[in-house]
């Protein structure tokens, strides 16, 4: 990695911070045809730093993942050039059929994207329960990094 690469580059801790403050995730998976088919994600980070998302089993990214399991997974964020930061997660994803799971990740999305309260978590996780079964989780496996932040170009 170049040195101007390396300075402009997160720390793991910067990182860890940036992806579970993270809005919006860009999963690309590879299509029937070999080319890349990117989809923008709302996703968790769980207790141990996983990434994980929720998608019906028939979608068209779950065909993709059964065929190759490999993902690039793209967070950004900033306005402007100088702005700009991003992380992209490269890996492979695991489908877990466990509604116990896909429930779970369900109501932390409610939470993290609706402001679910924690009084309401019961009720929904029971409705989130009784939807699971169409659905599956996606846990990212991690294989490398790279990062980026240009507000330390002018450091």
């Amino acid at each position: 990695m170049s040195s101007s690469r390396r300075a402009i580059a997160l720390s793991d801790a910067e990182i860890a911070d940036f992806v579970a403050a993270g809005r919006t995730l860009v999963l690309a998976t590879l299509g029937p045809d070999g080319a890349p088919d990117p989809v923008p994600m709302w996703y968790v980070v769980d207790n141990a730093g996983a990434v994980l998302m929720r998608t019906y089993r028939k979608s068209q990214k779950v065909v993709n993942l059964r065929r190759d399991p490999r993902v690039a997974a793209l967070i950004e964020a900033g306005e402007r050039y100088v702005e700009l930061r991003g992380v992209q997660l490269s890996g492979r994803i695991e489908l877990v059929e466990d509604d116990d799971l896909v429930a779970d990740v369900m109501v932390a999305l409610l939470q993290k994207y609706e402001a679910l309260a924690d009084e309401h978590v019961v009720v929904a996780r029971a409705a989130a329960l009784q939807r699971a079964p169409k659905q599956v989780a996606m846990r990212l496996h991690v294989d490398s990094v790279a990062s980026w932040d240009h507000r330390k170009l002018s450091s």
